[in-house]
């Protein structure tokens, strides 16, 4: 049987649940890639657990981070913080064959290709905000009045970077120059933790936790690029939408209580990408 270029994200390993399932995926074929679009969990002990798994599985993994796994629980052994935790992540992959954001982007020649698999890592600068004319300062105010906190606001430090948006600014200038270094004319698949644009947020329960979703700032990459489809995670709300004739796979698994509610559209096994 050909491969096929699958995709999953947010696996939340800390559930037992969730670690079942990473614990029993398996490929239809010897030659599957799999994306791994972020939150695979908090604790890195788990996070290395739920990646040589899943590489023990499949040809070739493809991790971009989501903001879990930058998290510092004060329960994990690894106290790193910001950057460093980031880094020290990246070398776990490459420690188990995991391709990640700061190395070469494979290309896929499977079905479908060729196509330039981009693993990113962008994060997100408060711009999606529910009233435009609000500025940072007031949007977070707003949230906090709501009720709606993310928690890495207490848990990931943008260390050595002043604020989390300034992490993202950096993220994004570096990234897109490796974007703007691509063949054109080979297609690619950018795989980010968050929506590249604004509109899947749009219907999020609590309209703002999307300060913590992504970023204006690549509201284009999906038009200015040759993209071939768009992969994230991180809202839960699995599903495929069309934005200006380019797919964009939401890939999430969620939390126990998400995904077993009657009537979720649940993503327990990796979406195919490719062939489409």
């Amino acid at each position: 049987m050909l491969g096929e270029l699958l995709a999953i994200s947010d696996l939340h390993v800390a559930y037992q649940e969730n670690r079942n399932i990473v614990a029993n995926m398996r490929p239809d074929s010897a030659d599957d890639w799999l994306i791994v679009a972020g939150d695979v969990g908090e604790m890195t002990d788990d996070i290395t657990w739920a990646l040589r798994t899943l590489s023990r599985a499949y040809a070739k993994v493809i991790w971009a981070p989501g903001n879990h796994e930058l998290w510092t629980p004060r329960e994990d052994s690894v106290r790193l913080r910001g950057v460093e935790r980031y880094r020290h992540l990246v070398e776990i992959c490459r420690s188990l064959g995991v391709v990640t954001p700061e190395d070469p982007w494979p290309v896929w020649e499977g079905p479908g290709g060729p196509v330039t698999v981009a693993p990113l890592f962008l994060l997100y600068d408060y711009t999606f905000r529910t009233d435009p004319g609000l500025t940072r300062e007031q949007a977070l105010a707003a949230a906090h009045e709501q009720g709606v906190v993310c928690t890495d606001e207490f848990l990931l430090h943008p260390d050595p970077y002043p604020t989390r948006d300034a992490w993202c600014r950096a993220r994004l200038k570096e990234t897109e120059a490796r974007l703007t270094e691509l063949d054109p004319d080979v297609p690619v698949v950018l795989v980010n933790h968050y929506p590249l644009v604004r509109e899947p947020t749009r219907i999020l329960r609590y309209p703002e936790f999307a300060l913590w979703c992504g970023t204006e700032q690549t509201a284009d990459w999906h038009t200015r690029f040759n993209v071939a489809a768009v992969v994230y995670g991180h809202l839960h709300i699995p599903r495929t939408t069309w934005h200006d004739g380019v797919r964009f796979e939401e890939v999430s698994v969620g939390y126990p209580r998400e995904w077993s509610r009657p009537g979720h559209p649940a993503t327990l096994r990796p979406r195919r990408i490719l062939p489409q």
